[in-house]
């Protein structure tokens, strides 16, 4: 399906860290970009999950541009990718519904590709939006993203993504965890 990536986002450090009410610590350098690479197993060069081993299956987060949409209905005031901390943000797809379903279920293979090749990342669990939201968005906005805030993926392959058009591909969709076989009495 054709799509458009609206925003990369890499940040060096964590700037969420602390009280929501101190305020978050400013970024060295701006975290938006035109263009980011990225390493299968590794995740995105330069962000503060990069090859952290707590951080394999969720070194980068995808968010569907309509999410920021809707909170900027809910709230009327904009809600920025560079706030909303995730890593692609893409307009045209159920981002959401990639998500492993409840526990212990499959998320979707998908690949995007910007026209320099296709890159895979297997989706797991949600990304929960934290309270932070209403911090830097404005009261609201994280009630405003729960079940809208994007998913978490670890990169199958290494590639590179750029802003503009690009094909999402599901090569296999999210599935449920199989039923639980009953013991026998």
């Amino acid at each position: 399906m054709r799509v458009t990536v609206t925003a990369l986002v890499v940040s060096p450090q964590h700037a969420y860290e602390g009280r929501p009410a101190d305020g978050p610590r400013p970024d060295p350098v701006a975290p938006l970009r035109t263009e980011i690479e990225i390493r299968a197993g590794y995740g995105v060069v330069g962000d503060r999950y990069a090859g952290r081993a707590a951080h394999a299956r969720a070194a980068v987060t995808v968010l569907a541009a309509e999410s920021l949409d809707h909170v900027e209905r809910v709230l009327g005031r904009p809600a920025t990718a560079e706030a909303a901390r995730r890593t692609i943000v893409l307009r045209g797809a159920d981002v959401d519904a990639l998500a492993a379903p409840g526990r212990g279920g499959t998320g979707a293979l998908f690949s995007l590709d910007g026209g320099a090749g296709p890159v895979r990342f297997r989706a797991h669990r949600a990304a929960a939006p934290c309270r932070w939201m209403d911090a830097v968005i404005g009261d609201g906005a994280w009630a405003a993203l729960r079940g809208r805030g994007g998913i978490r993926c670890a990169p199958l392959d290494d590639g590179v993504l750029r802003l503009g058009p690009a094909e999402l591909t599901v090569l296999e969709p999210a599935a449920p965890a199989p039923p639980r076989a009953r013991p026998r009495p």
